[in-house]
């Protein structure tokens, strides 16, 4: 076994490998030939989502005994959705970066990874698959729906909360109760935001086990599943069941089509892209042919897929009771015709094996491929003058009757001048007046231009429109929405304005056609005027000189590339040719 290479020699520095290690208290057996297991640990009291991560990490370790293997935690960077500034997705990359050096630099045969907040799960997944040792991932599980005044919350609501605040239906108070009520016991957001879509994409990708996506994080039986993960990961090695070996096109493709059918988040694009992005070759820049994917492999997949799960933020229901209808096998065998069945999955199963026996106990919150909740489901990709490289929208959470529509652009040149101009009763689309038909346009909030592309994406409306009781209105950026938000939200639009695209060259009442159903985004402006736009574009200067974020910005790659780091592209293998002594 790969830990052998550490413990198993002998003089100095076989030696110096055990001794330091034997001062938590191993015996000396430990060490000759059991499978080591490294439980990757996102632990932070920084990371509320993850906070639970101690106990979860507990229940790993007794399933890894009983199985006759080693346990060996440790922990790598956390990334707080709420918490960390400027925004978690601008060090998604850093933390991948310490998942893959942490675990190809120590004695691990196979890794058990914990995650759960948004971030934390695509970064230790494509650090795994960088290393490529047999992985298991247990997610964190979601929390149980708020109460308020009577009724079910989760986050989705807080953009309705807010609405209301800004308007004065909500007191400070009532602000303060609701606040106080909705984050109820541990786990991640209670709907169908990015962190319960990454832990549904890893059971669709067969990383985990069964039931890994919905089991709610303060149900005993989450910690049986860890346990049960445990065991498995010390199977997994014996086997040599690695990422590459489960991460095919058949895998990604399951991915693609059960994310539709869940009404998952936008982010999901980002997150799957720079993941298959770690596969294949080891030469940088390069892809495996059987797992390469692009933007038009979400839309030409989700395209046939209708919106089986009624969650919020498209629909009504919560997490949790997704996991009492049935959770994520009863709706992957509903959708079975569509998928790639014989994908195999971590526990030496198929996809199909795995739910053969899955039913659905609640048909409101897991609908029938023949009665669907939604006809429209999944991510739509768009195309035009102003995405020439695609942008995208999910159709489920956006309004019908603006699903095709022109209006006239107000335009906000970054997220400070959208702040400070936003409820300006003066504000207009160039010369006209605002009205509930414009379409805001906010830029300089993609990957490089923020950086980190912010989950800003779906602005608050401005205070004059939500006066008229108008909810919902056209918006496009090169921004990303929070897996909780709604409304018809153009997002990722590439290339990003920071780089000259043409989002850069929107200006005050330009008129633009929004055209779902046609795939299409299209800015009337001519090629010769936008030629002459063009010709006047500087850069931004964002005043980076230094460190992480300075290598962000330079090495980057765009949206619709995944928004990983160039130099990343590929795997380098598990193999350490050179001691420390």
């Amino acid at each position: 076994m790969r830990s052998q290479e550490w413990f198993g020699r002998t003089g100095k520095d076989g030696f110096i490998y055990r001794a330091w290690m034997k001062n938590q208290g191993f015996p000396h057996h430990e060490f000759e030939g059991k499978p080591v297991i490294g439980i990757c640990n996102t632990w932070s009291e920084l990371t509320p989502c993850n906070a639970h991560f101690r106990e979860l990490a507990e229940a790993v370790k007794r399933g890894v005994w009983e199985a006759g293997g080693f346990p060996l935690e440790f922990p790598v960077m956390s990334l707080g959705e709420c918490q960390i500034k400027p925004t978690a997705m601008l060090f998604r990359n850093l933390a991948s970066m310490d998942v893959e050096e942490s675990i190809r630099g120590n004695s691990i045969d196979g890794v058990i990874l914990l995650c759960g907040c948004d971030k934390t799960t695509p970064s230790l997944v494509m650090g795994a698959c960088s290393v490529d040792i047999p992985t298991m991932v247990v997610s964190g599980g979601p929390m149980l729906a708020g109460r308020f005044q009577g009724r079910k919350i989760g986050t989705s609501d807080l953009w309705r909360f807010a609405e209301d605040y800004k308007m004065g239906k909500m007191s400070q108070a009532e602000f303060i109760a609701a606040e106080a009520s909705m984050a109820r016991s541990q786990g991640h957001c209670a709907v169908m935001g990015t962190a319960s879509t990454m832990a549904a994409m890893v059971e669709s990708l067969g990383l985990s086990l069964p039931d890994n996506a919905t089991i709610p994080a303060a149900d005993s039986r989450r910690k049986v599943l860890a346990h049960m993960s445990g065991v498995r990961a010390v199977e997994l090695v014996r086997e040599g069941l690695t990422p590459s070996k489960l991460l095919t096109r058949k895998a990604f493709e399951n991915a693609i089509m059960i994310n539709a059918a869940l009404g998952g988040s936008t982010n999901f694009i980002l997150h799957l892209m720079a993941i298959a992005g770690r596969l294949g070759a080891s030469t940088p820049g390069t892809l495996g042919d059987d797992v390469e994917l692009t933007l038009d492999d979400f839309d030409r997949l989700s395209a046939q897929i209708p919106l089986l799960a009624n969650l919020q933020p498209s629909g009504e229901h919560f997490v949790e009771d997704l996991f009492y209808a049935g959770g994520l096998p009863a709706l992957i065998r509903e959708l079975l015709p569509h998928l790639n069945a014989d994908a195999l999955t971590v526990n030496g199963k198929t996809l199909g094996e795995n739910c053969a026996e899955a039913r659905c106990y609640d048909p409101d919150v897991i609908a029938t491929l023949e009665k669907p909740f939604k006809p429209n489901s999944g991510i739509a990709v768009l195309r035009g003058n102003l995405c020439p490289n695609g942008a995208v929208i999910k159709p489920s959470a956006a309004t019908p009757e603006l699903m095709q529509h022109t209006g006239r652009a107000v335009v906000f040149e970054d997220i400070d001048d959208y702040k400070k101009r936003i409820d300006d009763p003066e504000l207009a689309a160039g010369t006209y007046p605002l009205d509930a038909s414009c379409v805001l346009v906010l830029k300089n909030v993609g990957p490089r231009g923020y950086p980190g592309m912010p989950e800003v994406g779906n602005m608050t409306l401005p205070a004059k429109i939500l006066a008229q009781g108008v909810h919902d209105m056209v918006r496009i950026s090169d921004g990303r929405m929070s897996g909780t938000g709604f409304g018809t939200v153009v997002l990722h639009v590439s290339p990003e304005s920071a780089v000259g695209g043409n989002l850069a060259f929107v200006q005050n009442g330009d008129l633009i056609t929004l055209d779902v159903p046609g795939r299409s985004l299209h800015l009337h402006v001519s090629d010769e005027e936008l030629a002459l736009r063009l010709s006047h574009f500087k850069p931004l200067d964002l005043g980076y000189t230094r460190g992480y974020v300075n290598m962000f910005i330079h090495h980057v790659m765009q949206a619709h590339e995944g928004a990983d780091f160039d130099f990343l592209r590929g795997s380098s293998g598990s193999v350490v040719k050179r001691d420390s002594h």
